[in-house]
């Protein structure tokens, strides 16, 4: 067949098939593997490549954005890991943070992570086999040098002791507030309805965020607590910051960042779907 014959021939078909109704639009651009790639609804993204921490920027207290002091936060044997063997002395306070270069607003989060090995020399008692995943945070770059932890939404994670129960994917504030059973709820920790997982035990945390709305913990894929209309607390002096800044009041997104609080921790799943606003 003529090649001209055969382009009029294969357009007739189409428009005798009508527009497809399995087709759905590109999502915005991301950064994946260091490099833009578009993902189509209902597709699981990889934020950690499993090599390297491209698409992620690191904040340690005391140190510039993007300086990753002692290497607190690495990857080895295909994990994100934050490590403590290269600090000189004790901690001191140096809490840090690896944020995902992206912010998000509707979606749901899946981290595996577990504890491993001794604190560090000098961590505070509250910080043994604590960490946490940060949501509808800052971003790092509005960071104080000196501050401890984002203006976010903590999903801490927490290892038992050994001794009295200590459920894991429990709540903190730093510098916001939620309303949680119905009203304005303040208090800073808030603990889950989950388990006590032993220290070297993989757990698998996910958060379920529907922008301000709703969002949800599940550990092991039991739904251990939620909340709702997140917000920032005008008492906290970096959120106040914010504000005189010209944030809004109500936090409907924001960065996604790992923890790092003195006890060494692994991250080998970190990924990401994005649910339709």
């Amino acid at each position: 067949m003529h090649r001209l014959s055969f382009l009029v021939a294969v357009a007739m078909t189409l428009a005798a098939l009508g527009p497809s109704t399995t087709a759905t639009a590109a999502e915005p651009a991301l950064v994946v593997d260091g490099s833009p790639a578009e993902k189509a609804a209902g597709e699981w993204i990889q934020l950690f490549n499993g090599k390297n921490l491209d698409g992620w920027t690191v904040k340690v207290k005391g140190f510039p954005v993007g300086e990753n002091h002692a290497e607190t936060f690495r990857v080895e044997d295909g994990k994100i890991v934050a490590r403590f063997d290269k600090y000189e002395g004790p901690f001191r306070g140096r809490f840090g943070h690896l944020f995902y270069n992206e912010p998000f607003s509707h979606y749901r989060l899946r981290v595996e992570y577990r504890f491993v090995g001794e604190q560090a020399a000098g961590g505070p008692g509250w910080a043994i086999r604590n960490s946490g995943i940060m949501i509808h945070g800052q971003n790092p770059e509005t960071m104080q040098r000196d501050q401890d932890f984002p203006v976010s939404l903590e999903v801490q994670l927490l290892a038992g002791d050994g001794t009295a129960p200590r459920p894991t994917g429990n709540l903190c504030t730093p510098g916001t507030n939620v309303i949680y059973q119905g009203k304005l709820h303040t208090d800073h920790c808030t603990n889950s309805t989950s388990d006590t997982y032993p220290q070297d035990e993989w757990v698998l945390c996910e958060v379920e965020v529907h922008g301000g709305r709703l969002i949800r913990h599940k550990i092991n894929s039991k739904t251990v607590i939620e909340y709702s209309e997140p917000q920032l607390d005008p008492r906290d002096e970096y959120a106040k910051g914010l504000l005189d800044d010209g944030a809004e009041k109500m936090l409907t997104g924001g960065t996604i960042s790992l923890q790092s609080e003195s006890h060494p921790v692994e991250f080998r799943k970190v990924e990401l779907l994005r649910l339709e606003e």
